[in-house]
C-alpha cells in the first residue's frame, strides 16, 4: 500500500469514526432534550441541546456519505491493484497448476476479497471502536458501574462474538472458494463443450456433475448464513441484555429520568457499529482464505526463467539450432508423476535428445502421432517452456539469454488453442498488424482460404467470446491468418489442417507450402500429402527423433513415416 492510499484509508476511518460519534451525539442530545422537554423548562435551557441535534444529525450524514465515498475508493484501488499484480504474475509463461476456470474464479470472486477487507472487516472495526469508547467515556460521566456493564457487553459482542463466528467459519470457508472455482469450470464445460457433449451424449452426465457442485457450493453456503443468522442474533440478545442491566443499573442508583435515557439509548447506539463486527468476523475467514488462494496464484513459478540482462535481439536471417534438446513437464496442480525406474516418480520427457537446425528459407515438418513432443517443440521455440538440457541457439546466441518477448517476436505463428476475441473480423486480424490495411488483410485470408467466409460474413461481423461463432475449421483459419499477416522470420505453424475436410485440407496445405517457399517455416502436422516440397522431414516418437530425411528417402524405407503414407493413401482410395 503506497502513502497516498495509506491516506485515503485513514480518512476513511476517520469519517466512519466520526459519523459513528455523530450518530452516538444524536441520540444522546436527542434523549436528553425530549426527556427535559417533558418537565417543561425554559426554552433557554433546552436551545443548546436543539442547536446539538441539528449539528449531529447533519454532520452524521455528510461523515457517513465522505466515509462510503473514501472507504469504497480505497477498496476499489486495492482490489483493482491486487488484480494487476495478478495479471502481472500470469504474464510470464506459467506451470499449468491452475484450470482456465479456476484462474477466473480467482481474478473474479478472489480479488473481490481484498473490497470486502477493507470495507467490510477494517473500517467497521475502526469505527466501532471509536464509538464504543466515546459511549464508555459518556457512560463514566453519569453513571460508572453502568459503564463497566457497557464494557462487558461491547467486548461480548464485538470481540468474543466475532472471534467465535470466525473460528466457526474457519473450519470450513476454505472449501467454499474451491467448491465455487469447480462449479464454474462445470458451467463452462457446460457452454463451450455444449455441441460436443451433445454429440457423444454425454450431456446429462455433463449437467449432473454440474448440478452436484452446485449442491456442494449451496450447502456450504446455507450453513455459511446459519453462522450468519446465529451471529446476528446473538450480537442483538447481547445489545437488549446490555441495555436492560444499564437501565436497572441507572434505577436503583437513582439517576433520574434524564440520566436514565441518557444511558439507556447511549448504551443502545453504542452497539449499532458494533453488532456488524460479527458477521464481519465469519467474512473475515472465507477473505483469508481467498487471500491464500490469490497469494498461492501470484507464487506460481513461471515455466521459464528470465534473463536478467537480455540479450539483444538477433538480427534476421535467422540460422536456428536445436541441439540434444530435452524437455521434461512439471504436472499439473493435484497430478501425480508417472513412476520411474527404481520406483521413484519421475515425468517421462516430452522431448529427448532432439536435434535439428533451420538455416534461413529452409522448411521443416514434423510429423509422429499424438503426444510425440511435435508441440512441445513449438513450445521450447517460442520459449513458453524451459529445457531440461541441451540447448536452442539463435544465429549463435542462446535462447536463455533472450528475453521471451523478443524470442516471440522472432519465432511463433499458429499455435494450438487459438483465441479469438469478442470483437470484429478485422479487429481480430489486426492483433498480429495493427497497421495493416484492407489488401493485406485479404491477403492474408486468401492465404489461410477464409476469404469465402469472410465475403459472407464481412469484415465488421462480430465473433463470439471464445470462438462460440465460428466453427474449429474456420477458428483455425482465422488463426492462421493471423500468423502469415504476422509473418515472423521464423514462422511456426501447428497442425494449420486441423479440423478441416479432406478437400479443404488438401487445398489448405498446397496453399499453404506454396505460400511459405523461400520463407523460414516448422510445420507440425499428421498430414504427409504436399510434404515432397518441404527440405526435410522429421518424425518424433515418444519425444524421440525416429527418422529424418526428404519424402521420397522416407517412403522408400520401412518406418513409420512409410506405414503413414500407406495407410493415409489406403484412405484416400
Amino acid at each position: 500500500m503506497n502513502r497516498r492510499t495509506g491516506v485515503r484509508l485513514l480518512w476513511a476511518v476517520l469519517a466512519g469514526a466520526a459519523a459513528d460519534l455523530a450518530g452516538l451525539g444524536l441520540i444522546a442530545a436527542a434523549a436528553w432534550l425530549i426527556t427535559r422537554a417533558a418537565q417543561q423548562p425554559p426554552l433557554a435551557a433546552l436551545s443548546v441541546a436543539i442547536v446539538a441535534t441539528r449539528a449531529f444529525a447533519t454532520g452524521k450524514g455528510v461523515f457517513r456519505y465522505t466515509e462510503r465515498l473514501t472507504g469504497h475508493d480505497v477498496a476499489l484501488r486495492a482490489q483493482a491493484g491486487t488484480r494487476e499484480r495478478l495479471y502481472e504474475a500470469l504474464i510470464p509463461p506459467q506451470q499449468p497448476r491452475h484450470g482456465g476456470a479456476d484462474l477466473l474464479s480467482r481474478m473474479v470472486d478472489d480479488t473481490e476479497a481484498v473490497q470486502d477487507l477493507l470495507v467490510r472487516c477494517l473500517l467497521p472495526a475502526a469505527a466501532a471502536a471509536v464509538a464504543g469508547l466515546a459511549a464508555v467515556v459518556a457512560g463514566l460521566t453519569l453513571l460508572p458501574v453502568a459503564a463497566l456493564v457497557l464494557v462487558a457487553g461491547l467486548v461480548l459482542a464485538g470481540v468474543l462474538l466475532p472471534a467465535g463466528t470466525a473460528a466457526a467459519a474457519r473450519r470450513w470457508s476454505a472449501r467454499i472458494a474451491p467448491a465455487r472455482a469447480a462449479l464454474a469450470g462445470r458451467v463452462a464445460d457446460l457452454v463451450h463443450g455444449s455441441a460436443d457433449l451433445a454429440a457423444y451424449g454425454a450431456d446429462d452426465a455433463a449437467l449432473a456433475r454440474a448440478l452436484a457442485a452446485d449442491e456442494e457450493l449451496a450447502a456450504l453456503e446455507r450453513r455459511q448464513a446459519r453462522v450468519h443468522a446465529a451471529a446476528l442474533a446473538g450480537g442483538v440478545l447481547v445489545q437488549v441484555l446490555t441495555v436492560v442491566a444499564v437501565v436497572l443499573l441507572a434505577q436503583g442508583a437513582g439517576v433520574g429520568s434524564v440520566g436514565t435515557a441518557v444511558l439507556a439509548l447511549t448504551s443502545l447506539v453504542a452497539f449499532e457499529p458494533v453488532l456488524p463486527l460479527a458477521a464481519a468476523g465469519e467474512r473475515l475467514a472465507g477473505i483469508l482464505a481467498a487471500l491464500r488462494r490469490l497469494r498461492e496464484a501470484r507464487s506460481t513459478p513461471p515455466a521459464v526463467t528470465e534473463p536478467a540482462a537480455p540479450a539483444p535481439k538477433p538480427e534476421a536471417p535467422l540460422t536456428v539450432e536445436i541441439d540434444d534438446l530435452v524437455v521434461r513437464h512439471t504436472p499439473r496442480h493435484g497430478e501425480t508423476a508417472t513412476p520411474g525406474r527404481d520406483g521413484e516418480a519421475a515425468a517421462r520427457p516430452a522431448l529427448d535428445g532432439v536435434s535439428l537446425r533451420l538455416t534461413p528459407g529452409k522448411r521443416v515438418a514434423v510429423v509422429g502421432p499424438s503426444g510425440a513432443g511435435k508441440s512441445t517443440l513449438l513450445a521450447a521455440l517460442m520459449r513458453l517452456v524451459e529445457p531440461e538440457s541441451g540447448a536452442i541457439r539463435v544465429n549463435g546466441v542462446d535462447l536463455g539469454e533472450l528475453s521471451g518477448d523478443d524470442v516471440r517476436t522472432l519465432m511463433t505463428g499458429l499455435t494450438q488453442d487459438p483465441y479469438v476475441f469478442r470483437t470484429t473480423v478485422r479487429d481480430n486480424l489486426r492483433l498480429a498488424g495493427p497497421d495493416a490495411d484492407d489488401e493485406r488483410l485479404l491477403r492474408a485470408v486468401r492465404d489461410a482460404r477464409l476469404d469465402a467466409w469472410v465475403e459472407r460474413t464481412g469484415w465488421d461481423a462480430e465473433l463470439g467470446e471464445d470462438a462460440t461463432t465460428v466453427s474449429g475449421g474456420q477458428l483455425q483459419r482465422l488463426a492462421l491468418a493471423r500468423a502469415l499477416l504476422y509473418d515472423p522470420p521464423v514462422l511456426l505453424l501447428d497442425e494449420p489442417a486441423e479440423a478441416l475436410d479432406e478437400e479443404t485440407a488438401d487445398r489448405l496445405m498446397a496453399d499453404l507450402l506454396d505460400v511459405t517457399r523461400h520463407r523460414t517455416t516448422l510445420l507440425v502436422t499428421h498430414r504427409l500429402k504436399g510434404l515432397e516440397s518441404v527440405d526435410e522431414i522429421v518424425v518424433l516418437d515418444e519425444g524421440r527423433v525416429i527418422q529424418r530425411g526428404r519424402h521420397d528417402d522416407l517412403v522408400s524405407a520401412p518406418g513409420y513415416y512409410r506405414d503413414l503414407w500407406e495407410s493415409e493413401a489406403l484412405t484416400r482410395a
